[in-house]
């Protein structure tokens, strides 16, 4: 229930309130049937009457040798200013002795409607109304989808991460934006492949490659980037006092590496392992000219669609059908060719190429048209020329 606010009436109908209402108080019962007479004629006989007034339809001081029609008159004041216009209760209390004010009326709060000061501060912070802007990273996250290249924080949200490439946005150049393991791609200062330039190796004698290679199985597999044949254990190179594992070969189009300003159609790339964690690889360069018949057999069973496995017949592939009869080689410290670009790679390039044929090599490039990443600097790193 609420409580009645407060309504203010000229002071001389205030005195007459009172004395009505001290009246009734002490005639008690009796008042209603209207015996109560002495105070409401003393009352009245106080409030004086403006000079030449009409009197009013129920005149007080005609009344007051009525009783019951006195009462009735001044309870019907009081009953009118409580009521107010309409008959209706205003719901008001009687203030009394006070002069006339006028007091602005109270206005009700609107249903469910929130302060003002609670509603700014969501407002400010962005918060979508029917009329209102919506938030600045919220356009721009849906600009960027509506042109095809979401969000970086929407791909980690469905899954989907970025992946590197030879060409576009995320070409070699970009490799190292892909991913924070990718960096040594952007800052390694031993990076693969490299130039070779006879006229600045060291040349002299040097250790033969020793490969214990025999026929083995395995499976191929179409990774996204090349035709890569994963093997069976068994296949080892020794080089520098350390025995090494064939882990996997695989093929670049054209050849990453560049002799004597010279650029070859392919390269096989052979990539060992020893017992300390370390990675040896042997690049094997390939021309056009007679068909090569290990690469008949991996061309065979060539998965053609990305992520693809096919299983191999067992001692299908035997690598001494890869390797030339001369063997010497070029010799340095470099990296991997792809991401994460980690160095510490000993790179050993065959120097005399193998050839393959033409339809051979059309096989590959339909698949693979450019799959090899640019030349990069040698930043006086010295290259071996086994002699």
């Amino acid at each position: 229930m609420k409580t009645p606010s407060a309504l203010r009436l000229p002071a001389p109908l205030s005195r007459l309130a009172v004395a009505v209402l001290l009246g009734l108080a002490s005639a008690g019962p009796a008042a209603a049937n209207g015996t109560a007479v002495a105070p409401v004629a003393a009352a009245h006989a106080g409030v004086k009457q403006p000079t030449g007034a009409a009197k009013p339809p129920v005149n007080e001081t005609a009344a007051a040798g009525d009783p019951s029609t006195a009462t009735h008159a001044a309870a019907t004041k009081i009953k009118a200013a409580l009521e107010g216009p309409g008959g209706k209760a205003s719901g008001v209390s009687l203030v009394i002795g006070e002069p006339e004010r006028k007091a602005a009326p109270a206005q009700a709060p609107a249903p469910h409607a929130a302060p003002v000061a609670a509603r700014a501060p969501t407002a400010a912070a962005g918060s979508l109304h029917a009329n209102a802007a919506p938030p600045r990273e919220h356009s721009r996250a849906s600009a960027a989808i509506r042109s095809g290249h979401a969000a970086p924080e929407a791909h980690g949200a469905k899954g989907h991460q970025p992946h590197w490439a030879y060409e576009g946005e995320y070409g070699p150049d970009k490799w190292a934006s892909v991913k924070p393991e990718f960096n040594a791609c952007a800052v390694g200062k031993r990076q693969s492949p490299v130039h070779i330039q006879e006229a600045g190796t060291l040349q002299g004698p040097a250790e033969p490659l020793e490969f214990n290679y025999r026929p083995s199985g395995g499976s191929v597999v179409n990774n996204g980037h090349t035709i890569q044949v994963d093997l069976e254990p068994g296949n080892t190179l020794s080089v520098r006092g350390s025995t090494y594992q064939l882990l996997q070969f695989h093929f670049h189009h054209p050849a990453e590496e560049k002799v004597n300003h010279k650029g070859f159609s392919m390269v096989a790339h052979l990539v060992h392992k020893n017992d300390e964690g370390q990675l040896a690889v042997v690049a094997v360069l390939i021309d056009p000219g007679a068909a090569n018949e290990l690469i008949h057999k991996v061309w065979t069973h060539m998965p053609l669609d990305s992520g693809d496995r096919v299983p191999l017949p067992a001692a299908l592939i035997d690598m001494r059908g890869l390797l030339p009869q001369d063997q010497r080689y070029y010799q340095f410290m470099g990296s991997l060719t792809t991401p994460p670009c980690t160095e510490g790679v000993l790179w050993n390039v065959i120097k005399a190429p193998v050839t393959v044929s033409r339809e051979q090599l059309r096989l590959f490039a339909q698949l693979f048209p450019m799959n090899a990443r640019p030349v990069q600097a040698l930043n006086g790193r010295v290259v071996r020329e086994a002699q």
